[in-house]
Parts: structure tokens; sequence; C-alpha cells
């Protein structure tokens, strides 16, 4: 039997009783910041820019081997209408790969709906992707260890532990996790930590013809992006959930989920 079979089946075995490796072991954050004082990687998004074109998205499946046809994505960008009765509504066909070439809205399921420009108050766009939580709840409830986080801050994913229970994928609660449709193993953006940590760009915010996407060194008073999370006001996702994103938006509006 694999090991990883081997895990599954101890897992179903023992729960209900089971519990976290992660969670025999208090960790504090603080710590693991202390561990490298001179780097912490965060995202600006500025929603400002963003046109959904989505190169963005093909960028990120090429660099990181996600077929480019499944319907799963490292990042992505969805489409918000916001309609002068009063309603909003929101799509992301395949998640943006190829943009938006449909006036039309996807609503799954519902099929499209055709909207008018004269329905429209606004319209914008919103790229998403891994929020490198301060506080990763995807980091506690991985019971073998696969889902950690470094020194600087990148939750990252060891794919040679997963066991692909899923845990994880339910345990986040901005849904940028998934089954890599090869590998059937968790995945998700790691704000392509082997290029970043080489001192490169990530794929995405090199992709980009408008510079939405910027990713920088918190902990460095002149990165760009820290002088601007310094000056000017910004946002982040589901604040309520106290995980601490450090995926920052400029321009983000209420009405974003």
């Amino acid at each position: 039997m694999k090991r990883r079979d081997f895990l599954r089946h101890s897992l179903v075995f023992v729960s209900g009783a089971s519990v976290s490796l992660a969670a025999l072991e208090f960790v504090s954050v603080g710590e693991l910041l202390a561990a490298r004082p001179e780097a912490r990687w965060g995202f600006l998004v500025d929603t400002y820019r963003c046109v959904g074109c989505g190169f963005c998205v093909k960028a990120c499946k090429i660099e990181n081997d996600i077929p480019l046809e499944a319907n799963v994505t490292r990042t992505w960008v969805e489409r918000y209408l916001i309609l002068k009765d009063g309603r909003v509504l929101a799509d992301s066909p395949k998640g943006a790969l190829h943009g938006f070439t449909d006036q039309r809205v996807d609503r799954a399921a519902e099929g499209f709906e055709e909207v008018s420009n004269q329905e429209i108050a606004s319209a914008f766009f919103v790229p998403k992707l891994c929020n490198q939580c301060d506080n990763p709840p995807c980091v506690q409830v991985c019971p073998v260890g696969a889902t950690y986080q470094t020194a600087d801050g990148v939750v990252l994913v060891d794919h040679k532990w997963c066991i692909g229970c899923g845990y994880c994928i339910m345990g986040c609660p901005y849904g940028v996790r998934f089954f890599h449709p090869v590998e059937h193993v968790a995945d998700k953006c790691t704000f392509c930590y082997h290029r970043i940590s080489q001192g490169l760009d990530t794929a995405c915010a090199q992709a980009c013809p408008f510079g939405a996407r910027r990713v920088g060194n918190l902990r460095d008073p002149d990165d760009p992006i820290a002088r601007i999370l310094l000056t000017q006001r910004v946002g982040v996702l589901k604040d309520e959930f106290g995980t601490k994103p450090q995926v920052f938006y400029l321009g983000l509006s209420k009405e974003v989920r």
C-alpha cells in the first residue's frame, strides 16, 4: 500500500477522534515572521487598472502547469455589473482565461443573461488569488502538514505529502484551493514562490499589460507596495474571518464577494 493511501485510510479509521498534526504544535505567526524579519511577501491589486483581458490567468496556468482548458485555476478575474435597479451580477467564464468576449453574463446553471448598456450603472473587474493569510486556516486543518507557511509568509503545498483529503479546500474561506486535475493533490496560488525567491516577478504580474497586479516585500519601507499601503486607502477580502489576508486591493467595491 502506498504511503498516501495508508494515511488516507488511517484518517478515515480515526475520524471523529483525530487531531490535526498542525494542532499538536502551537506556532506563533509572529515567531515565524521574526525568523526572517527582512521579508514578508504581499500582493497589491489595482482594480482601477484591470481591464479583464485574462492575460494573467493564461500566464499563470502556463507557468504552473495547470491545463489551460481545465475548469480550475490558481488565479482568476471576476466581472461585476452593478445595475440601475440595484442588482449585482458577477461572472468569471473559465476564470477569464480568454477575457470577457461576451456581453452576456454567465449565470452558470441558470444560463446566460442579456444585459443592455442602458441597464448598467457601473462595471469593473476584480482579480483574485490566494491571500497568503497571516492566520491561514488551510495550514491549521491539514492533518499531515502538507500545507505549510514559509518564514516570509507564503503558504505552500508539498505535493509529495498531500494525501488529497480536501480539508484545506473546505477550510479556505476564499475558495482559492482545488484538486490539481493531473496530480490529484491540493493546489493553489503560491505567489510564484519559485520566481520571487529568485528575484523575479510573478507570472501574472509580468503578463499584466496595465500594471494591475504587483508583488512586493511589505517589510521594506522603500518597496512601492509598502509605500502604497502606508499612504493610500486599500481593502482586503472577507476581513471578518480573521485570516489577515496579505492581498490588498485599491478600489475594492463593497459589492465584491
